[in-house]
């Protein structure tokens, strides 16, 4: 056991079917940390049939769960494992739930507009509360930082990003290479400046001519370098793709991408793929958040998966 691991807590980690890889690669990480595991079946009518293995052995224990919120067919059951676990005498309760699947949709432009961003909070905050106090709901790079005031004073919601990740990832490449970090839109500015500041930085803008919304850079200089555009996730990823096509304009030796939610509906990651003949993005770094992603991305060039597991292991220590 790892020197001062005696004054760690504990924690039992159960984990929906999605999220099993990362499970396994937090407890690899930590020896503080434990699987346990959920039987999900269902029943003919197609409603979920549950069972939470060793119930009575976690009372007064350190409980957390690993979740992914990937469609809205597989939130139904994981909130029915979610909102039982704190009420089997848990010592704490940490839901993990590394994307927030709504969070893009968290303004009302109009009068019958449905911010479902708060629908979703207001859910999570309706967890009961064990015996610890409070459930702690960890978040990484959740859209908008005000987000934070949709949840109740029933859960504690612990806001991490994958930024650091990203700079690890960054260390490693060649030292000749100038890196500069280029931000999609001022709002992806404001989000990661402060965190990315020791980096030169480029920052583009969309602006509106006549019925389109065209990319264009504001301000800083991409010639000769290794430019990095950073977001917090990616859908159809048209801005990205616009985004290298102004770089590369404005001379950018190489362009890559750095996301930490591959959301990527309807296969729309298939664009980036290298070709013979096309290379737009030298990397395209995610996060393995969205799992059905990682899946569909595994081993395909530009792509490249950084682990949020040694991260949720720390933080399952707060």
């Amino acid at each position: 056991m790892e020197n001062g691991s005696l004054t760690k807590k504990q924690v039992l980690l159960y984990y929906c079917i999605e999220m099993e890889d990362v499970a396994r690669k937090i407890a690899a990480d930590s020896d503080c940390i434990h699987l346990h595991s959920i039987n999900w079946r269902s029943f003919e009518d197609g409603f979920p049939n549950l069972f939470i293995n060793k119930a009575h052995n976690i009372r007064g224990q350190h409980v957390a769960f690993l979740a992914s919120f990937s469609s809205p067919a597989v939130i139904f059951e994981q909130l029915s494992v979610i909102f039982a676990l704190p009420r089997l005498f848990v010592a704490s309760f940490t839901l993990v739930l590394p994307f927030f699947p709504t969070g893009s949709f968290e303004r009302m432009e109009e009068e019958g507009d449905v911010a479902t961003a708060f629908t979703m909070a207001r859910i999570l905050s309706n967890i009961p509360i064990s015996r610890g106090g409070p459930t702690s709901v960890l978040v990484y790079d959740i859209h908008a930082l005000q987000e934070r005031f949709y949840f109740g004073d029933h859960v504690l919601p612990l806001f991490e990003t994958g930024i650091p990740l990203l700079k690890q990832r960054l260390q490693q490449l060649p030292e000749s290479e100038k890196i500069v970090i280029a931000f999609p839109d001022d709002g992806a500015w404001k989000r990661f400046y402060n965190q990315l500041g020791n980096y030169p930085a480029v920052i583009c803008t969309k602006v509106r001519e006549d019925d389109k919304r065209i990319v264009r850079l504001k301000e800083g200089d991409p010639a000769g370098c290794h430019v990095v555009i950073v977001d917090d996730l990616v859908q159809s990823g048209g801005t990205l793709i616009e985004c290298q096509k102004v770089l590369a304009a404005h001379g950018a030796a190489k362009v890559s991408a750095y996301v930490t939610h591959g959301v990527f509906p309807k296969r729309s990651w298939e664009q980036f793929l290298h070709k013979d003949d096309e290379k737009a993005f030298t990397y395209f770094w995610i996060t393995d958040s969205c799992p059905v992603t990682v899946k569909a991305i595994a081993n395909k060039a530009p792509f490249e998966v950084i682990s949020l597991a040694g991260s949720i292991a720390d933080a399952l220590q707060t």
